[in-house]
């Protein structure tokens, strides 16, 4: 009998029911041979392009180099990294956004309207990473009616898209920027349709008041930050297409300086149509013909249409929901990955982890304890294997969420670790069912861009919301003063093996891409909201995530402490180690058998928790966003 799915405030629960029917014996070893290697596999039926996986291998979209200043130093004492609330907070990654949303939520708004107030302003501000040209996913809790609520605001590939759509006819993969910039990678975005809908049932203030505070600062101009400006110059053909060339650079053609200020009318303009007009301009209306000209216009055409547009619909999902120790974590379910797999590694360490309450008090982070990071890392690897074999959109194939997160498959795939060395092979489980088959695991191009916002209102409604227009700067194609997704190489480049084993994550018409973006909420036994967190990041937004909530449920690990601890990870390629973590951490996973590398890590975690009925609110010192609360 498979794993019962119960419903519950629209929430969906997971309980262990009979689930050794669903999995063979020979999936907690090789199972199948589907290991983290997979390029080999695919050689007979599709020839990857050398650099299809070049964005794996290098810093495509760079950040900053990572400055951990300690939260608790003077030097951050002007930078609004902490702040505690009684009432209501708004953590954002930009102080422009934070300041909008706070402004909102201080006239009485709901988190829902604040939320969109920040987004606005963060899609002029960090043009980069979000924005109306991309989509979103939101966790939105009704505290009146003790309700979770799960948006899904993903872009959708066009419907005259198939799943060679980055295959070219010799049999070979698109390289990667082939891929990314122009027409062919972009899907009808969703934030504003997903944005409108949540209004709809949840917004307090008028829906144009909501765009105030981005108009004006397009119309006056903002100042271009250190960030941007190494964005700019460092991430590879930001000036690819004239009209982002024009915007982004000076009359010299160098990236504009920090300091600049810089004016966007024609955003504010796009932003006081859809302010009136709602979203029926962006999809029905002359913005949908601007955006479908823009991408088939473009030399590297797509296959957008108006009735891409015209049929685009945000989706309320149930959350998925996993009782870890005595709390209920819940994130948004498929098509993104996010929080299946956080909840896959959270419940694989609750099986290693034999008594996190003695070590409450005393641990000292992953630096100071190396088994705890040999356990993270271990169980990162078999959650991203199953990710990347099995998760896709639900609305096109059966994604086996219930299984994946079974007790009892879970506490079988933590009997493949061992505690003193690493696992030479890591492979997906196989579930034998008739609907589900045996998928071909095979990960997909994701990039490090994206953004992440927590908010809590005064009326006790969180909002937990991550959006993104995929790589740095997407597409590079703008319109309307705005940049679009490149969110179709979310997809995987490669559609099946060469026995027609398929991948679940290839490209259709009408389907939404796989995402790794984690907005998630943790209640404790009272159904309250206990920490509100997501992050930026790609891939890695999942370990970024997870580690924290691993530290802070299981130790109880300070927010502030954990949020800027270094980062030790894999998401099953490699073992990377943030720069600054000590030698001795290093060279004890290197001893383990661990192959561990010194790489930047730049995530950009903005959390709430509420300790003693406050709020306090928790700005990731990496990037340059704030917290602000009353």
């Amino acid at each position: 009998m498979f794993t019962l799915l119960a419903k519950r405030y629209g929430v969906v629960l997971l309980s262990t029911l009979g689930f050794f029917t669903l999995l063979t014996l020979s999936a907690l070893s090789a199972l199948s041979g589907c290991t983290e290697n997979t390029s080999s596999a695919n050689a007979d039926a599709i020839v990857i392009s050398s650099s299809a996986n070049e964005s794996q291998d290098k810093d495509l979209a760079p950040e900053p180099e990572s400055k951990i200043v300690s939260l608790y130093s003077d030097q951050l004492t002007d930078t609004n990294k902490i702040a505690q609330g009684k009432k209501f907070m708004a953590v954002t990654a930009n102080p422009h956004a934070t300041e909008a949303a706070y402004a909102v939520l201080e006239k009485g708004g709901s988190a829902i309207d604040a939320a969109i107030a920040a987004q606005m302003v963060l899609g002029l501000v960090e043009p980069q990473s979000s924005g109306i040209g991309g989509g979103a996913f939101m966790l939105y809790w009704d505290a009146n009616e003790k309700k979770l609520i799960a948006y899904d605001g993903r872009e959708v590939a066009p419907m005259a898209a198939d799943e060679n759509l980055f295959v070219g006819q010799d049999g070979q993969t698109d390289k990667f920027f082939d891929a990314v910039i122009g027409g062919k990678s972009v899907g009808v975005p969703g934030v504003i349709k997903m944005l409108e809908d949540a209004h709809t049932e949840y917004g307090m203030a008028s829906w144009a008041s909501l765009f105030d505070d981005a108009i004006a600062l397009a119309t006056n101009g903002f100042t271009v930050s250190e960030r941007l400006h190494t964005l700019i110059k460092a991430v590879p053909k930001v000036d690819d297409r004239e009209r982002i060339a024009d915007y982004l650079f000076d009359d010299n053609g160098k990236p504009l300086a920090v300091g600049h200020i810089l004016k966007n009318t024609e955003y504010a303009q796009t932003l006081k149509v859809l302010a009136v007009n709602g979203s029926g301009t962006f999809y029905q209306g002359q913005l949908a013909q601007q955006i479908v000209a823009a991408t088939k216009e473009d030399k590297n055409a797509g296959e957008l249409s108006l009735s891409d547009f015209v049929q685009y619909q945000a989706v309320q999902r149930p959350a998925l929901c996993k009782k870890i120790l005595t709390y209920r974590v819940c994130g948004m379910g498929p098509p993104s990955s996010g929080a299946s797999t956080t909840l896959a590694i959270l419940g694989v360490l609750e099986n290693l982890i034999s008594n996190p309450e003695a070590q409450r008090g005393h641990y000292q982070g992953m630096e100071q304890d190396i088994l705890s990071a040999h356990y993270f890392v271990e169980a990162s690897r078999l959650a991203f294997a199953d990710r990347n074999t099995y998760i896709a959109d639900p609305d096109f194939i059966h994604v086996p969420v219930s299984q994946l997160l079974d007790d009892d498959y879970l506490q079988l795939r933590s009997q493949l670790i061992s505690s003193d060395q690493p696992m030479t092979e890591v492979a997906a489980g196989e579930f034998i069912t008739p609907d589900v088959g045996q998928y071909l695991m095979q990960p997909s191009p994701e990039l490090v861009s994206t953004t992440h916002l927590s908010i809590v209102d005064q009326y006790g409604n969180v909002v937990s919301m991550t959006s993104s227009i995929e790589t740095a700067f997407g597409s590079r194609l703008m319109v309307g003063g705005f940049i679009l997704n490149n969110q179709l190489t979310d997809f995987s480049f490669v559609p099946r093996h060469a026995d027609k084993t398929l991948v679940a994550n290839r490209v259709q018409g009408g389907k939404r891409p796989r995402s790794s973006m984690s907005p998630m909420i943790v209640f404790n036994q009272d159904d309250q909201p206990l920490l509100i967190i997501g992050s930026p990041g790609g891939k890695k937004i999942i370990p970024y995530v997870a580690r924290v909530l691993y530290e802070v449920l299981f130790f109880d690990s300070a927010l502030i402490s954990s949020i800027e601890q270094p980062h030790i990870l894999n998401t099953g390629r490699q073992l990377e180690i943030e720069k600054g973590v000590g030698k001795n951490v290093f060279d004890a996973l290197e001893a383990m058998g661990h192959k561990p590398v010194y790489k930047s890590q730049t995530s950009g975690l903005h959390a709430i928790s509420r300790h003693n009925n406050e709020w306090l609110g928790v700005a990731d010192p990496r990037r340059e966003g704030t917290a602000k609360g009353n």
